[in-house]
């Protein structure tokens, strides 16, 4: 029997980034209606960053976490609809708030060397009764060795499922293959994948990771997401039905909502640009781009030039506000 593949869209997620945090009830609703229709099985919804993310730092969502899942919730039909916590950012009140308004699952993620930091959220999500997907971040960063002592923390912690994120969309279909063929020897829980499209390679990632043992993969209709975006939801599924994988997913269903849907709330392609093309190769977030265009802006410098300088001292996620502090120092340098 042919393997079977979860499939998680984080259009109304990660999606958001996109738009800067703008979708509108009406959004949220006909674009859940449309992915619980066509049988996803996982839906993420939020601002970018997750529970407690829409701040000037990060970018002010329209919408409150609340708000968004009031427009959600009626329409998840059997999917399982779910919301981001990233420790340092996100809160437990905000996610027990979210379960009792009827969410069923919670991705908790954080940059991929410190997972400790994921160990109460984990521990606690589950005593709510929730389904529970740990995530490292930016999962490049490890060592093989690395990467399988922090996914067996999280499988301690007591996640469901185990992600490993390409979040840069920095990574090769060989880089993520050698990290699954390890994990799905030496880790029983399921594994998960998590990729973006810096490379033009989210899709084939997504394959790559699927083939050495992950179930659970990630994606966003048309691809929505931040930098180049995410693996495109109904592509990677036509791939994987191409390849004999099962899925519970509707592929005419899937392809309908994006186009329809989807695609008219796009402010244009999600295309891989320079600045996005940049973040893929020097390995840093992807969500640095928008405030590096606006530093740039500021300062009067390339952005690649600012993207390059995070990509060199290694930050990560929600170091955002040292962005300006960077550039600024860079502009004082050009003066010399």
């Amino acid at each position: 029997m042919s393997k079977q593949i979860a499939l998680c869209d984080s259009t109304l997620r990660d999606g958001s980034y996109g738009i800067m945090h703008s979708f509108t009830k009406e959004n949220i609703s006909q674009i859940t209606a449309g992915l619980a229709a066509a049988g996803v099985d996982l839906i993420e919804i939020g601002h970018g960053d997750g529970s407690g993310g829409s701040t000037i730092t990060y970018g002010r969502s329209l919408l409150t976490q609340e708000e968004m899942l009031k427009a959600a919730l009626p329409n998840k039909g059997r999917s399982k609809l779910g919301v981001l916590c990233l420790p340092g950012i996100g809160v437990m009140r905000e996610v027990a708030e979210a379960q009792q308004m009827g969410i069923d699952w919670v991705r908790v993620a954080a940059h991929a060397p410190e997972s400790d930091i994921m160990e109460q959220h984990i521990k606690q999500s589950k005593k709510l009764g929730l389904f529970v997907v740990g995530m490292l971040a930016s999962s490049h960063v490890l060592t093989l060795p690395e990467t399988l002592m922090h996914a067996k923390r999280l499988e301690d912690y007591g996640a469901d499922v185990i992600h490993l994120a390409d979040s840069c969309g920095t990574m090769f279909p060989e880089d993520i293959r050698a990290r699954f063929e390890m994990l799905s020897a030496e880790i029983k829980t399921p594994l998960g994948f998590h990729g973006h499209n810096n490379l033009t390679l989210g899709v084939a990632n997504s394959l790559a990771a699927a083939g050495a043992g992950a179930s659970y993969l990630d994606g966003a209709c048309r691809g929505m997401g931040a930098g180049a975006g995410n693996a495109q939801s109904e592509v990677l599924l036509g791939c994987l039905m191409k390849l004999g994988y099962q899925s519970n997913v509707d592929l005419y269903k899937l392809m309908d909502v994006a186009e329809d849907v989807v695609e008219p709330v796009l402010r244009g392609p999600q295309t891989v640009r320079n600045l996005a093309l940049i973040i893929g190769y020097v390995g840093t977030y992807g969500s640095f781009l928008i405030h590096s265009q606006k530093a740039a802006q500021r300062f009067n410098l390339d952005p690649r030039n600012i993207i390059k300088e995070l990509g060199r001292r290694k930050m990560v996620m929600g170091q955002e506000d040292m962005i300006i502090d960077i550039a600024y120092q860079m502009s004082q340098e050009n003066k010399n």
